[in-house]
C-alpha cells in the first residue's frame, strides 16, 4: 500500500497510507482533508483537486492529458508542478508522493 504525504493550504504535513488504484483525490478526500473540494467527483471536468506535486516525482507520473491542461489553465495559482489530483492513480510506484494542495481559485 502506498504512502501518500499532503500538506494541506495551512502548511500542516500528514501521511497516509493508500489502497492501491485509488487516486490521489480520492485518497485526500477520504482521509478527511475538507479543503480539496473535487466538485465534479473525479471526472476531470473542474479544477478543484488541483495540488501542487514534489518535483521528485515528476517523471512518474502519467502525462498530462488536454482536458486536465486545459482545466489547469484556468487557475490563478498554477505551477509547473500543478495536476489534477484525480488524474494521479496511486501505485507502488509512488510510494511517499508528496503533494500540497493549491490554494483556492
Amino acid at each position: 500500500m502506498p504512502r501518500l504525504v499532503v500538506t494541506n493550504r495551512e502548511g500542516a504535513t500528514s501521511e497516509i497510507t493508500v489502497d492501491d488504484g485509488l487516486t490521489v483525490m480520492e485518497a485526500i478526500r477520504d482521509n478527511g482533508f475538507d479543503e480539496l473540494l473535487a466538485l465534479c467527483g473525479g471526472c476531470c471536468s473542474c479544477a478543484t483537486c488541483h495540488v501542487h506535486v514534489d518535483p521528485a516525482f515528476a517523471d512518474k507520473l502519467p502525462k498530462m492529458s488536454e482536458d486536465e491542461d486545459d482545466l489547469l489553465e484556468s487557475s490563478d495559482h498554477r505551477t509547473e508542478t500543478s495536476r489534477l489530483s484525480c488524474q494521479i492513480a496511486l501505485s507502488a510506484e509512488l510510494d511517499g508522493l508528496h503533494v500540497t494542495i493549491a490554494p483556492e481559485d
